[in-house]
């Protein structure tokens, strides 16, 4: 990896590439300190050494703003709205035909549904945006704080919607230094800003597992936790890579005296499917009953029952809904994603079959056969490795998002995959040597 950065490094305009990614990454990074109109600055950084790591439910959208969420800046909502709305339309497109129509419409459609993630992505900004200030307003970001209510001072109604704007309007020019990554420097834009948010609260997540840690000081702790880290990404990327590859042939064909096709292939089925989408999808889910337990009033005995299971991540109840809900989402998303009748359909038009089975029905089914069988040992390994944090919380007095944790592992050991086969196929392109020297 480091070969291939180095090579990038001395081919000029991949080298252009790169430092415009790291400028953007430096305006990223520089917009997650400074704060919105009408935040007490003071009474922020007060809460903030107060919690000590103990985010409780916002720990997860602090870690995908790269912390600064908690610290109410103008990129406090960060990439988060971006990836809702993503998520959203891939889940609607399978339930509205005129999504499904763009997105077989080629490069069009895919620009088409693009803009309509920029809106629905502005939407969803106000919306949280909304939500963000009401709880701060209320004191419940920093629950324990004894200055939590003073931190947004001035309470009127223009403050109010001058703090929802300046988020709004953050999370846009997070969308388009994205997209700018993504048209002038080196991969996925949304993704690089992911992987630099998650990177982000490493030091400070490691540092703190140091101090509080008992053994020589809290190295013994710091390194086995830096172990257990490696460990991990060596098994993220060992599954991620895996793949079930399902051969397929294609007959032969005489357009007038010259033959077409004739050639073998395959179709490269993932283990892991879904990537990443089950464990959003089960976090959000369960900080739906805490967050409702939160803002809802009296002592109720629903409300004590979800304040006493739900909301700590040791909990066997907790535990055991967050790695069946892991697994539910994982063959969910899979079986939205991924269309058997689809690939089938298109390999009898082009005159390719699996060998042994027949074209049409039996292949659908054969897909549906064999994608089930693999997302079994998928979603597993995805409960398994989003549990690690609830073991660290329990063996080293963690915070429930431990750096190594499941779902920041599999976005930085995705994103940094998909940006190193980006520059050597860039790089493959500009030195391709053919085979006459």
């Amino acid at each position: 990896m480091l070969t291939a950065f180095a090579r990038a490094f001395r081919t000029p305009d991949l080298r252009k590439k790169l430092l415009f990614t790291l400028g953007i990454i430096v305006v990223y990074r520089v917009g997650t300190h400074i704060p919105i109109p009408g935040v007490d600055y003071k009474s922020v950084q007060t809460c903030i050494d107060v919690a000590k790591g103990n985010q409780g439910l916002f720990g997860l959208v602090n870690m995908f703003s790269g912390g600064a969420l908690l610290q109410i800046t103008i990129f406090a909502l960060g990439i988060m709205p971006y990836i809702t709305a993503s998520i959203i339309l891939q889940l609607l497109t399978v339930v509205i035909p005129r999504l499904e129509a763009l997105k077989k419409e080629g490069q069009a459609g895919t620009a088409k549904v693009t803009q309509y993630t920029r809106y629905l992505t502005v939407a969803l900004a106000i919306l949280q945006g909304t939500g963000l200030v009401a709880t701060a307003r209320s004191g419940a970001l920093f629950s324990g704080c004894p200055v939590a209510t003073s931190i947004v001072p001035d309470q009127s109604i223009f403050t109010t919607i001058t703090m929802v704007v300046c988020m709004t309007a953050g999370t846009a020019v997070v969308m388009w230094l994205g997209e700018l990554i993504t048209d002038r420097g080196i991969g996925n834009g949304m993704s690089i800003l992911m992987f630099i948010s998650i990177a982000a609260t490493f030091p400070s997540a490691l540092w703190a597992i140091k101090k509080q840690g008992s053994l020589a000081g809290g190295w013994i702790e710091f390194g086995t936790v830096i172990l257990v880290g490696l460990v991990m990404v060596g098994l993220v990327v060992f599954v991620e890579q895996a793949q079930r590859r399902i051969p397929v042939q294609y007959a032969k064909r005489m357009i007038g005296r010259r033959s077409y096709g004739g050639t073998s292939t395959y179709i490269p089925l993932k283990v892991n499917q879904a990537g990443v989408i089950p464990v959003i999808f089960a976090s959000s889910l369960l900080y739906i009953p805490a967050l409702i337990a939160q803002f809802s009033g009296g002592d109720s005995g629903w409300k004590a029952w979800i304040q006493q299971n739900l909301t700590k991540g040791d909990h066997p109840i907790y535990i055991t809904m967050y790695f069946l809900l892991i697994v539910f989402f994982a063959f969910f998303y899979v079986a939205i994603s991924f269309n058997p009748e689809e690939v089938a359909d298109n390999m009898k038009k082009y005159g390719g079959f699996i060998p042994g089975i027949r074209a049409g029905r039996p292949t659908a089914e054969y897909l549906s056969y064999v994608l089930n069988r693999i997302t079994w040992p998928g979603s597993l390994y995805l409960g398994l490795i989003a549990l690690v944090p609830t073991v660290a919380l329990v063996g080293f007095g963690a915070s429930q998002n431990f750096p190594f944790g499941g779902t920041s592992i599999l976005i930085i050991v995705g994103v940094g995959l998909e940006t190193v086969k980006q520059i050597e196929s860039q790089l493959q392109q500009r030195n391709y040597e053919g085979f006459l020297r």
